[in-house]
C-alpha cells in the first residue's frame, strides 16, 4: 500500500512539474537557466551577466553564457539572489524567502527607493498600501537619475505631473511575468493610456521599451516589476510622429506618395520603423531621385524600413535577421549601447514608442535589392567582375529601360592567368556573362536557353542542390533588382565546342576509333544531351594489335563496354551533390557511381583529371582508364584477360556455368593459358566458344551451345 502511495505521489509531482514548465514564460525560463548556472553557489542563487564598464545586468542565456559577452562586449559573471529570495547571515546561498509586504513596502525590498520616495511625495502611499490588486512597473534609481531636466519638471509639480507619471506605471490588476504576453496592451491608471508589452523569446520583457530587470516581486496587494527606465505616456501613432518630427520631413514626403502605407502607419498594429533623417536623405539624394519618381520603387523602399513586429533596443542582445514588409530581411544587432542595422552603426535615437510600434532614427537610408539597378547588385565577393564590366565598357552597353541578368563569377575566378588575358578576348567572354533579359532563380528550368549580350545561347541545367549554366554552377546569393537579376557563379562560363566528336582534341583517339568500329560515331554527332566519360589514350598503354583484334572481334560486346561510358543528360561536376554517391544511369543500362569531393570528381572510384568539356550536344569528362559495369560478368576468357589488363580499379565478375551439377568459375587471377591447360583438348574449343558466345548472343543461342557440348560428353578439369 505504501509503495502505491509513493508511486501516485511521484506521478503527481511529475505532472505538476510538467504543468509548471508548460505555463512558464520565456522570462521565467531564463531565470531558471540562470539558477541552474549558479547551483554550485548555493540555494536560490542566480547567475547574472553584467556588461563590463556599465551597470547593465542580464539573466544569462545559453548563447551569452558560452560567448561570455553581450552585444559584443565582455560580460562579467555575478551571482545574486534570484528574485523573491534573500541571504541569511552565516548561511550559504539565499535560503530565505523575502517577507511579503504591500506594494509600498516591496519598493524598499527591491531597492526602488526613489520610486518609493516619489510615491510619498505624490500622495500615493495610501493607495499602494491599501486594498486592491495592482501591478507596478517601478523605475530603478538609475532610471530616475537618467531623466535630468524632465525629472526636475516632475518634482516641481508633484501633485499632478508626478502623480500622473507614477500612475502611468501602474495597472489596476496583478500581472506576473507569465501573464505578460507579447504584443499585449494594458491600460495604465493614468487616463487609461496604453502600456505596450513585448515578451521576447530571449526572455526579455519590455513595457513601452523599458526592460524588466527584476520581475515578480509579489506583494499582498499586487506585484512589483523593476524596470530600467521611466515610462512616458504614449498617445501618438507612427504616422503622427513622422508628420510632426522636423527631422523626418523628407521621410514624411516620401510616405505621402504611398497612401496605403500612410494609412497603415496610422492604424493599430505592431511595427518597427527605421526612420531615415533628413540628413540621411540628403546623403543619398542622387540615388533616391530615380526611386522617388517610381511608385513601385517608393513602396519597396519604404517597406524595407518597416518590420511587422516591435523590436525595442533592449531586446536586441545579438544579431538576428528580421523580415521587412518589403519581403527581404535585414539584420538588427548591437555593439555595446549602439544598435546596428546590417552590421552598421546608424541608429541616432532609439525607442521612440508609439501606440502602434517603435521608431529608431537612422542616419542612412536602407536600400533593398529590389530598388537597385542591376549593376548596383554586384557585391564585395564579385567586385572584380563588376570592375571589369565597367572597365571594358559593358556597363555602358546595358541601355536604360532594358532588363539584364549578370552571371557574376566570384573574385577567386579571376586568377592571374585570366587577368593577363587579351582584353578583347576577356570582353567577349564577359559579354557572355550578361543575359539580355531578367531571369530570377525561380524562373530557371532545365534545358532553358538564355541569350547573352554577346549573342550566344547558354543552356540551363537544374540539379538536386544547384543550378548550372553551361559548365558554371551557381552559389547562394542570387539577387533581384529593379531592372535585372544577379547570380553568383563558381567559375567562368566556357565557350562550348561544336559537338562531342571533337574528342580527339583531348587525346582520346583510341576511344574514338573504337567508337567508329562499333558504329557509334553518329551518337557523337547527333542532336541531344549526352555525358561521356572518355578514356584518354594513356588508358590503352601497352595495347597490342592482337589486343585490339580481341576487343573488336565481337561488336555487340564492344558496344556494351563503350555505351557504359555514355549517359543521356548533361551532368557536370558542379551539379553533383557533395560527399554522397550520385548514381548516373548509362546507355548500357548499369549505373555509374559519381562522387564529388574537395573540388574533384570520381567515377566508379576513378579520378577524373579533366572535366566539364562542354559541347553543343553534351559534356565530356576525361578519365585515365576504361570503365566496365561491375554487375556484368565476362564469359570470354580472352576478353576477361584483356579487360583485366586495362582495368585495375575493380575486380571483374566472371560468368559461371554449371555442368552435370558441378559449379565452375574462372577466378580473377587466372590467365587464359592456365584455363587452356586445365581443359581436355577435346573440350577446349567448344568451351571457349560458349564463353565467347555468351557475351553477345541471346540466351537461346547460348543454350544450344551448351547442349552441343553436353552431347560430346561431360566436361572435366585436370
Amino acid at each position: 500500500g505504501r509503495m502505491k502511495i509513493l508511486f501516485a505521489a511521484s506521478l503527481l509531482l511529475l505532472a505538476l512539474s510538467h504543468l509548471s514548465q508548460v505555463d512558464a514564460s520565456a522570462y521565467d525560463k531564463i531565470v531558471s537557466h540562470s539558477r541552474i548556472r549558479a547551483k554550485k553557489q548555493g540555494i536560490n542563487m542566480c547567475a547574472i551577466q553584467e556588461i563590463i564598464g556599465t551597470k547593465k545586468k542580464y539573466f544569462s542565456t545559453c548563447r551569452n553564457w558560452y560567448m561570455g559577452s553581450i552585444c559584443g562586449k565582455k560580460a562579467l559573471v555575478l551571482y545574486e539572489c534570484c528574485p523573491g529570495y534573500m541571504q541569511l547571515e552565516g548561511m550559504r546561498g539565499c535560503p530565505a524567502a523575502v517577507p511579503i509586504d504591500t506594494i509600498y513596502g516591496t519598493l524598499g525590498v527591491v531597492k526602488a527607493d526613489i520610486t518609493k520616495q516619489y510615491v510619498d511625495m505624490s500622495k500615493l502611499t495610501e493607495q499602494t498600501q491599501g486594498a486592491g490588486s495592482y501591478t507596478m512597473f517601478a523605475p530603478s534609481d538609475e532610471a530616475w537619475e537618467q531623466l535630468d531636466t524632465k525629472r526636475t519638471e516632475l518634482l516641481n509639480n508633484e501633485n499632478t505631473l508626478l502623480y500622473d507619471a507614477l500612475h502611468c506605471h501602474m495597472v489596476s490588476k496583478r500581472f506576473l511575468t507569465k501573464d505578460l504576453k507579447n504584443d499585449m496592451t494594458l491600460e495604465s491608471m493614468h487616463s487609461k493610456l496604453g502600456l505596450y508589452i513585448n515578451h521576447y523569446s530571449n526572455g526579455i520583457i519590455t513595457v513601452n521599451c523599458a526592460r524588466i530587470i527584476h520581475g515578480n516581486q509579489v506583494a499582498t496587494n499586487g506585484v512589483v516589476h523593476v524596470i530600467d527606465r521611466v515610462i512616458a505616456p504614449v498617445k501618438n501613432t507612427i504616422r503622427d510622429v513622422i508628420g510632426t518630427n522636423e527631422e523626418l520631413s523628407s521621410l514624411n514626403r516620401a510616405v505621402k506618395k504611398e497612401s496605403s502605407l500612410l494609412g497603415k502607419l496610422g492604424q493599430p498594429g505592431q511595427y518597427t520603423l527605421f526612420a531615415p533623417t533628413n540628413k540621411a536623405f540628403e546623403k543619398h539624394k542622387e540615388g533616391l531621385k530615380r526611386i522617388l519618381q517610381d511608385k513601385t520603387l517608393v513602396q519597396a523602399f519604404l517597406k524595407y524600413h518597416l518590420l511587422s513586429s516591435v523590436q525595442c533596443s533592449e531586446a536586441i542582445l545579438a544579431g538576428s535577421r528580421y523580415e521587412t514588409l518589403e519581403g527581404s530581411s535585414i539584420e538588427i544587432g548591437c555593439d555595446g549601447d549602439s544598435l546596428t542595422v546590417n552590421g552598421i552603426k546608424m541608429v541616432l535615437k532609439k525607442d521612440i514608442v508609439t501606440s502602434n510600434g517603435v521608431i529608431h532614427l537612422i542616419d542612412q537610408v536602407l536600400m533593398p535589392d529590389s530598388v537597385k539597378q542591376v549593376t548596383e547588385l554586384v557585391g564585395e565577393s564579385q567586385s572584380t567582375f563588376g570592375h571589369q564590366v565597367t572597365k571594358l565598357g559593358l556597363a555602358a552597353a546595358m541601355g536604360p529601360g532594358a532588363q539584364y541578368t549578370l552571371l557574376a563569377p566570384l573574385n577567386t575566378v579571376f586568377t592571374d592567368k585570366v587577368m593577363s588575358m587579351d582584353q578583347h578576348l576577356l570582353k567577349i567572354i564577359l559579354k557572355n556573362h550578361i543575359l539580355k533579359l531578367k531571369v530570377t532563380l525561380s524562373d530557371l528550368y532545365n534545358g532553358q536557353l538564355l541569350e547573352t549580350l554577346g549573342g550566344k545561347f547558354l543552356r540551363v541545367f537544374v540539379y538536386r542542390t544547384t543550378v548550372c549554366i553551361e559548365n558554371a554552377c551557381m552559389v547562394r546569393g542570387s539577387k533581384e533588382g529593379s531592372n535585372g537579376a544577379l547570380h553568383l557563379m563558381k567559375s567562368l562560363i566556357k565557350e562550348r565546342q561544336l559537338h562531342v566528336s571533337l574528342s580527339p582534341v583531348i587525346a582520346a583517339l583510341v576511344f574514338l576509333s573504337l567508337m567508329e568500329i562499333a558504329g557509334l560515331t553518329e551518337l557523337l554527332k547527333q542532336e541531344g544531351a549526352y555525358t561521356i566519360f572518355a578514356p584518354m589514350d594513356d588508358a590503352f598503354d601497352g595495347v597490342t594489335e592482337q589486343d585490339m583484334k580481341t576487343l573488336t572481334s565481337d561488336i555487340n560486346a564492344l558496344r556494351i563496354i563503350l555505351l557504359y561510358h555514355f549517359s543521356n543528360g548533361i551532368f557536370i561536376s558542379g551539379g553533383l551533390e557533395g560527399s554522397v554517391t550520385n548514381l548516373l544511369e548509362t546507355m548500357q543500362g548499369s549505373n555509374l557511381q559519381m562522387l564529388s569531393v574537395n573540388n574533384s570528381i570520381l567515377v566508379n572510384s576513378v579520378n577524373v583529371p579533366n572535366k566539364d568539356l562542354m559541347a553543343s550536344n553534351g559534356v565530356i569528362h576525361v578519365i585515365k582508364t576504361l570503365l566496365y559495369p561491375g554487375d556484368l560478368p565476362v564469359g570470354r576468357e580472352d576478353l576477361l584477360y584483356l579487360l583485366q589488363k586495362f582495368i585495375k580499379y575493380m575486380q571483374i565478375k566472371v560468368r559461371s556455368t554449371s555442368v552435370h551439377g558441378t559449379h565452375y568459375s574462372t577466378p580473377r587471377n587466372y590467365r587464359s593459358r592456365e584455363v587452356n591447360a586445365a581443359l581436355q583438348p577435346s573440350t577446349r574449343f567448344i568451351f571457349r566458344s560458349c564463353f565467347l558466345f555468351s557475351c553477345s548472343t541471346p540466351l537461346f543461342a547460348l543454350s544450344v551451345c551448351l547442349w552441343i557440348q553436353l552431347q560430346r560428353g561431360p566436361l572435366h578439369l585436370h
